[in-house]
């Protein structure tokens, strides 16, 4: 059993990308977590995904041994899509490793978790890694860090993960400057469920860390906020390799499993306690993770509705904030409308089931929860309901206002970028709050922040972004609340049919300009028939843009060579009311690459 003041929690917090899994090697390298033999790079990154993007999207913990004290080190996500549960992972830490880049400086999402640890009471201690790189610069980003962020830099530890250099400088640093853990041994048990996920052969695994009290084997435990109660066959920790303890105790990270079989069951921020003697009051700060993003996925291949549907359970098994209910599409046939935490996680469910399970996908237009307000009828009083759909859009005579979501954003970027950056910020609806230059010299750039409607963020706002900095702008946000918009439905029309998935909600000014390019798309992908197709889209009853497909035509006046004209005035008038009636009964196939492609590009910036 660990003295409580020789223990050490901390997460490493950092920017996509600036060494902070690679950082977490070099920590377990020194302290002997794994041999030479079984390391690999980026251990706790451990799906592929995460090693190609550089990315973290699980938590893990690692339990580390420093000059006789437990370092136990939690690896977070850093996306603002995990906002939350970063939230829980920095509330089970005392202090944190704040990572930055000596070549590229202080980035958006840096900012957004620090500002998340600060609001913890942790204690930070800058790092600033890469300083073997030709572009480094650590003077300027500890300039940098006083400026930003207001934290006093004069003592940051100057390190290489790459190389090895100053790994040593920072395991001290840990020891020294962040606070051993408090809590209460004697008192009743009081554990916060960090994360969880599901193992084939364990069942969920749920990272805790303990508060008050302490977790032993054959324990029965009661999860505070689901009301379950569970008995510990199995508690341990990572080093990273999985190890059995007798107990965890006040103080301790580790990880139970108490033969659960659903992850849904084991709610991020929930509180564990014990059931013969439980806890007076929950932790504070346990929320509902709520999905923000929606959008429909449907097999290309009909005949692969089953496998999707296994496929969406088992990814279920390892990620509870991922909701999905059926849905049926005239156009695409079965699926399923998913809920997503942000556009993030949407590209990794989607990704994963393309390659895990081996699933061709067509993914609709991704729409966001719009709660819409609606009049009292003579059969239904007055209510509001939410929608994630818009194919599910009320009767417009009933709806007396439509609410929308709205964030704000806050983009870093280099000077010479602005002007673009704040042209497609004022496309997007934005409004304008903040712009102010940080840093000096080579590492001045311009901070904006402006309050955007996420609907216009969820098509393809991050991708321009990207285009026109050529990848240099970060970008970070956080919802503000809703507010109410000019919105309306567009439906497109091919051949006078409404095709339900690419119908969307847009705000009424842009509305126009997104029916146009969509109309423009379609002329281009569908393939033309015998007669004439007219795609248009629409508001209500009223048709704002149209194209028209032209009919391929058969050659019915070569036999006609020579004589009187009225006889080929007659073939054609009889070949144009043959293919009139050809439109009135013949139906129009829209092939998957035209919806493919004509949902990937949801939007004409």
């Amino acid at each position: 059993m660990t003295d409580i003041s020789k223990i050490r929690n901390f997460s490493i917090i950092a920017h996509i990308d600036h060494g902070k899994s690679t950082l977490a090697d070099r920590l377990i390298q020194a302290t002997g977590g794994l041999t030479e033999r079984e390391m690999s790079a980026q251990v706790l990154d451990n799906m592929d995904i995460e090693r190609e993007r550089g990315i973290t999207i699980k938590a893990q913990t690692v339990r580390l041994t420093w000059k006789g004290h437990e370092l136990n080190l939690m690896d977070t996500p850093g996306h603002v899509d995990f906002a939350y549960e970063v939230s829980r992972s920095l509330a089970a830490c005392e202090g944190a490793l704040l990572v930055v880049d000596s070549a590229q400086g202080v980035e958006a999402q840096t900012l957004a978790n620090v500002y998340a640890s600060i609001e913890q009471d942790h204690e930070i201690v800058p790092v600033i890694n890469k300083i073997d790189l030709p572009a480094a610069d650590p003077e300027g980003v500890k300039q940098e860090i006083e400026e930003i962020i207001g934290l006093d830099a004069s003592e940051a530890v100057l390190a290489s993960a790459k190389t090895g250099i100053g790994i040593e400088a920072v395991l001290d640093a840990i020891v020294a400057k962040i606070p051993p853990p408090r809590g209460d041994k004697d008192a009743p048990l009081k554990a916060m469920l960090v994360d969880s996920w599901y193992d084939p052969y364990l069942g969920v695994v749920i990272l805790v860390r303990v508060i008050d009290g302490s977790l032993r084997k054959g324990m029965a435990i009661k999860f505070m906020q689901a009301g379950t109660t569970h008995l510990v066959d199995r508690v341990g920790c990572f080093t990273p390799k999985r190890t059995d303890l007798p107990e965890l105790t006040t103080g301790e990270i580790g990880f139970i499993t108490a033969q659960i079989k659903e992850v849904a069951e084991t709610r991020v921020g929930d509180t564990i306690t014990d059931a013969k003697r439980p806890a007076v009051a929950a932790l504070p700060g346990f929320k509902e993770v709520q999905p923000v993003v929606f959008c429909g996925l449907f097999p290309t291949d009909a005949a692969e509705f089953e496998k999707l549907r296994d496929s969406l359970y088992k990814l279920r098994l390892n990620d509870a904030s991922f909701s999905f209910e059926m849905e049926t599409s005239a156009a695409l046939g079965f699926g399923f409308r998913c809920g997503f935490l942000g556009l993030l996680h949407l590209e990794i469910i989607q990704e994963r089931l393309t390659r895990e399970y081996d699933l061709d996908l067509i993914t609709t237009a991704p729409s966001v929860v719009y709660q819409i307000h609606l009049s009292h009828s003579k059969t239904e009083d007055a209510q509001t309901i939410e929608l994630h759909n818009p194919a599910d859009m009320p009767d417009p005579n009933r709806i007396e206002s439509i609410e929308e979501p709205w964030i704000e954003a806050t983009i870093y970027t280099p000077d010479e970028y602005l002007g673009a950056i704040l042209k497609l910020c004022q496309d997007r609806r934005g409004i304008q709050k903040n712009l102010t230059y940080v840093g000096t010299g080579a590492h001045q750039r311009a901070q904006v922040t402006y309050e955007l409607p996420l609907n216009e963020v969820v098509f393809d706002f991050y991708d321009r972004l990207k285009s026109i900095t050529r990848g240099y702008a970060s970008f970070d946000y956080h919802q503000i609340g809703y507010r109410t918009g000019d919105l309306v439905k567009m439906s497109i029309l091919v051949n006078e049919e409404p095709v339900d998935a690419l119908s969307m909600i847009t705000h009424r000014g842009t509305a126009e300009q997104r029916g146009r390019g969509m109309c423009e798309r379609l002329k281009e992908l569908i393939p033309r028939h015998l007669f004439k197709i007219p795609i248009q889209a629409a508001i209500g009853g009223k048709v704002i843009a149209r194209e028209t497909i032209s009919a391929l035509r058969k050659d019915v006046t070569a036999k006609c060579y020579g004589g009187d004209a009225t006889r080929k005035r007659k073939l054609l008038e009889k070949q144009k009311k043959g293919k009139a009636k050809m439109r009135e009964y013949g139906s129009v196939s829209i092939p998957q690459e035209a919806f493919i492609a004509a949902l990937r590009m949801g939007d004409e910036g």
